[in-house]
C-alpha cells in the first residue's frame, strides 16, 4: 500500500495526524502501537533512509549542475554530444573523490574531472581539470606521482582560486613533462591542518600519454582544439584532451551554453 505524503489533495492532516491513501484512512499511533519493537525500529530506519537519499548528492554531481539552465533554442539544442569510448586498457576505480568523513558540510567539495579508469592523452604536458564547490581560504597542494616511485615527480602550493567553479593546471607551467607510456596520479589537496595530512581533501585521478606515433596514427587523435576535435578525441579516448579542449572552449565562449551541456554529457558518462 503506498504512501501519500504530499499536503496537497489532503495527504496529510496535521491536527488528527492522519495519512489519507487510496485505500483506507488509519492513525500513524494506532499502527505503530500493534507492530512488535523490531517492527518499529525497521520502519524508522527506513524512513530515515528515505529522507536522507534526497539530500546526499556527489560532488561529481554537483560539478555537472555547475552548466546552467539551457533554453530549447535550436543551436544549443542541436549541438552534438561527445561520446566518450573508453580506452581497451582499463584499471578500473581511478578516480579518487573530494570528501571527507566526519565533517560538518562547511568544507569546499574537490572533484577532479576524470573518468573512473585510467585517461589517456597525446600531449607531453597535458591541462588538468578539477572543481572546486565554493571558494575557500584553505592552502592548495598539487601532486604528481609517477607510479614506478615512490618520491612524487612534484608537490607543492598551487594559487588558491578565488571563486567556485572548473578550475586547471597546465602542467607546462610547472614545467613537467609526462614520459610515453606511464602512469601517473594527480591530486589535488585543500590542507585543512597542516599538522595532520589525513584530514586533507584530496580529489584526483590518473592519467597516461600514449606514444606519438601510436596516438597520431593508430588512434588518430586530433590535436587541435575546437568544437569537432572535443568529439573525435572523446570518441577515440583521449578523455583528456577531450575535456581540456570543453573547458578551454567554455572560458573563451562563457557565455555558449552548447559547450557547457556538452561538458555536463561528457562528465555524465
Amino acid at each position: 500500500m503506498r504512501i501519500d505524503l504530499a499536503r496537497r489533495d489532503g495527504g496529510l492532516d496535521s491536527k488528527s495526524k492522519v495519512f489519507k491513501t487510496s485505500n483506507s484512512t488509519f492513525r500513524i499511533s494506532n499502527f505503530m502501537s500493534r507492530l512488535s519493537r523490531q517492527s518499529r525500529l525497521a520502519i524508522l530506519l527506513l524512513l530515515g533512509l528515505i529522507l536522507s537519499i534526497g539530500s546526499v548528492d556527489s560532488a561529481r554531481t554537483e560539478a555537472m549542475a555547475e552548466q546552467p539552465t539551457l533554453s530549447k533554442s535550436g543551436s544549443t539544442e542541436d549541438a552534438p554530444l561527445p561520446l566518450y569510448q573508453p580506452p581497451k586498457k582499463l584499471i578500473p576505480r581511478a578516480r579518487v573523490g573530494g570528501g571527507l568523513r566526519g565533517t560538518d558540510g562547511s568544507d569546499p567539495m574537490l572533484v577532479a574531472l576524470v573518468p573512473d579508469h585510467v585517461g589517456l592523452t597525446a600531449k607531453k604536458s597535458p591541462v588538468l581539470n578539477w572543481f572546486l564547490s565554493k571558494p575557500t581560504t584553505y592552502p592548495l597542494k598539487f601532486t604528481l606521482i609517477d607510479i614506478r616511485s615512490v618520491k612524487p615527480l612534484h608537490e607543492g602550493l598551487i594559487p588558491t582560486p578565488d571563486h567556485a567553479g572548473v578550475q586547471s593546471i597546465d602542467l607546462n607551467d610547472w614545467n613537467l613533462a609526462l614520459e610515453p607510456d606511464v602512469q601517473y596520479r594527480w591530486y589535488i589537496s585543500a590542507i585543512r591542518n597542516p599538522d595532520s595530512p589525513s584530514q586533507d581533501l584530496v580529489a584526483g585521478g590518473v592519467i597516461e600519454r600514449c606514444e606519438f606515433s601510436a596516438c597520431l596514427v593508430e588512434m588518430e587523435v586530433d590535436l587541435s582544439c575546437d568544437r569537432q576535435s572535443v568529439l573525435r578525441n572523446a570518441m577515440r579516448g583521449f578523455w583528456y584532451d577531450a575535456m581540456a579542449c570543453l573547458c578551454q572552449l567554455i572560458d573563451s565562449n562563457p557565455s555558449d551554453q552548447a559547450l557547457r551541456r556538452q561538458r555536463a554529457a561528457l562528465l555524465n558518462q
